[in-house]
């Protein structure tokens, strides 16, 4: 794994780690194996993943508690990439954290968790009432101005890197561009859901990383398995690689400014995953996938 792109102004190696799965059921509570989640993020830094994403409110505090255990003191090259705008309530249900202060918390939390003074780079998520785990009390409904202002003053102060969004529009993306400079752009984005192709687009040419989430589409109730598409399958044989490997693979040849973050607490998976960073499809395998 050699191919690297630039994030927060850092190379990073183009396939790096999501920590999303590393807490229990529902990204909520402990993990079930302990162990094994520690060995999926050692396992990782040691074929060279540096650039790792992951949010105080996995678990909360489980994905962060077991990054700082099983990698601190931390890799000089490791990127550390965090995200808020987000809750969990007692249940485990997903709720805003949208207001200035509530974004200012939430950093304050990733620091405190991840036991570090910085962050490379923090992702506003944004949410509405279209949004699963959108809160609609009128207080969660925060202009993005005021977010970045916030997201900017924590900037200054060294407390961040870099400000990234996600779940955002084509049109919030030039909003936050007209403000301040984005490190980076989090959407669902894959090779049978590409709904977000006009950010996707803008971030190519504006030269913006882009890191899709559910890269397969197979989390949290997405119908869309990328996986079980008859042409992935196809390909998959024809090249003797997986058809999650194709599915990666696709979306790295989309774009040089393309990052992945495909998470897992399987040590077998995470290889899978990182060896898709050495399949190549060529001009029939990318025209058979469309």
């Amino acid at each position: 794994m050699t191919e690297t792109a630039t994030l927060v102004g850092r190379p990073v190696h183009r396939i790096g780690f999501g920590a999303m799965q590393l807490p229990g059921k529902g990204v909520f509570g402990p993990p079930r194996d302990r162990d094994a989640a520690l060995a999926v993020l050692r396992r990782a830094i040691e074929l060279g993943v540096n650039h790792i994403d992951t949010a105080q409110y996995y678990g909360p505090d489980v994905s962060n508690e077991l990054i700082h255990a099983a990698l601190h003191p931390y890799p000089d090259d490791l990127v550390l990439v965090t995200k808020v705008g987000g809750d969990r309530d007692d249940k485990g249900g997903w709720i805003g954290a949208q207001r200035p202060e509530q974004l200012r918390a939430g950093v304050e939390a990733n620091l405190r968790s991840l036991q570090i003074e910085r962050i490379d780079a923090v992702n506003l998520r944004r949410m509405d009432e279209h949004t699963e785990g959108a809160d609609e009390s009128n207080d969660q409904h925060v202009p993005l101005a005021d977010q970045l202002a916030e997201l900017v003053a924590l900037r200054d102060e060294g407390k961040i890197g870099g400000i990234g969004l996600s779940t955002v529009d084509v049109d919030q993306l030039r909003e936050g561009l007209d403000y301040t400079d984005i490190v980076c752009v989090q959407n669902a984005y894959n090779l049978r859901q590409r709904d977000d192709q006009p950010v996707f687009d803008l971030c190519r040419e504006r030269g913006i990383p882009y890191v899709p989430y559910f890269p397969l589409g197979s989390a949290f109730g997405v119908s869309v398995h990328v996986t079980q598409d008859d042409a992935v399958k196809s390909v998959a044989q024809r090249l003797g690689v997986t058809a999650t490997q194709v599915g990666l693979a696709w979306l790295l040849a989309q774009s040089d400014n393309v990052l992945l973050i495909p998470g897992t607490s399987s040590v077998e998976h995470l290889e899978e995953n990182l060896g898709a960073g050495d399949v190549t499809l060529d001009d029939e395998a990318l025209a058979e996938l469309g």
